[in-house]
């Protein structure tokens, strides 16, 4: 009877030990392989973190503000501070982690001088992020933007387009798909890294590691102050995922902390 009483209760303990449940919703690359290398991490420490891959940018948030998901790894804040705009969520940034310098990247061309006239530019059709491409173009020197465009800006806030350079906006994971179509893409990193692109040896033009679009974890203000998120916002700004990064991903993302 001893023995099978402490049999009981070791499963009882082991069941308490995993009862912190964190599902977390994220895009391949690299924001759930960061997730998976803090899970044992979390594991020791009784969270059971269970990582959900998306390949778009809007299911995630809508399935964290219906309380299906737990929390989200995959935007920056002027993305979030859009969607909660437009979708009137409520949804909270609760830990930055990483920096994904965006590139603009081609297959028929070596450099941004070899654009011709009228070449076709593709860019993500979310409004912050187009917004980022239009701002990096116009940082490299393709075209000028209009006085005030900020990183909602589209292309009828381009003032001046000295190639007259077609611009088609996407969906972001779309854009490396059709990258061999068109003259130049702008692309997120994460999705030319599962493209095999290497960010810092094939994009024309990057932006630098002072980029101010960091990577966040999002929660919601329900659960953002819960132990289980603490654990992983402890986690996720470890040394370890510094380390992690730095070696994994060579420049193509930052850390941020």
């Amino acid at each position: 009877m001893k023995k099978l009483l402490a049999a009981f209760a070791a499963v009882a303990a082991f069941s308490a030990q995993a009862a912190d449940e964190l599902n977390v919703a994220a895009t391949a690359v690299p924001h759930a392989e960061i997730l998976e290398f803090v899970k044992p991490q979390l594991a020791e420490q009784g969270v059971d973190l269970k990582v959900k891959v998306f390949t778009d940018y809007v299911q995630p948030n809508i399935q964290v503000s219906e309380k299906r998901l737990d929390a989200n790894f995959f935007q920056h804040q002027p993305y979030l501070d859009e969607f909660n705009k437009g979708k009137g969520t409520e949804l909270v940034s609760v830990a930055g982690v990483h920096i994904e310098p965006f590139g603009a990247y081609s297959s028929k061309h070596k450099s941004l001088d070899e654009l011709p006239n009228g070449a076709t530019v593709v860019i993500p059709n979310d409004a912050t992020n187009g917004g980022r491409a239009l701002l990096l173009l116009q940082k490299a020197g393709v075209i000028t933007l209009k006085g005030g465009a900020g990183i909602t800006a589209t292309p009828k806030d381009i003032a001046e387009n000295p190639k007259d350079i077609k611009i088609r906006e996407l969906e972001a994971a779309t854009l490396p798909r059709v990258l061999t179509q068109v003259d130049l893409a702008l692309i997120n990193t994460n999705y030319a890294l599962e493209a095999k692109l290497n960010p810092t040896e094939d994009a024309l033009f990057i932006e630098g590691n002072d980029s101010p679009y960091v990577n966040i974890l999002v929660a919601r203000p329900d659960n953002k102050d819960s132990a289980a998120m603490q654990k992983l916002i402890e986690a996720l700004h470890s040394e370890e995922v510094k380390q992690f990064i730095n070696e994994k991903y060579k420049g193509a993302v930052v850390p941020a902390f």
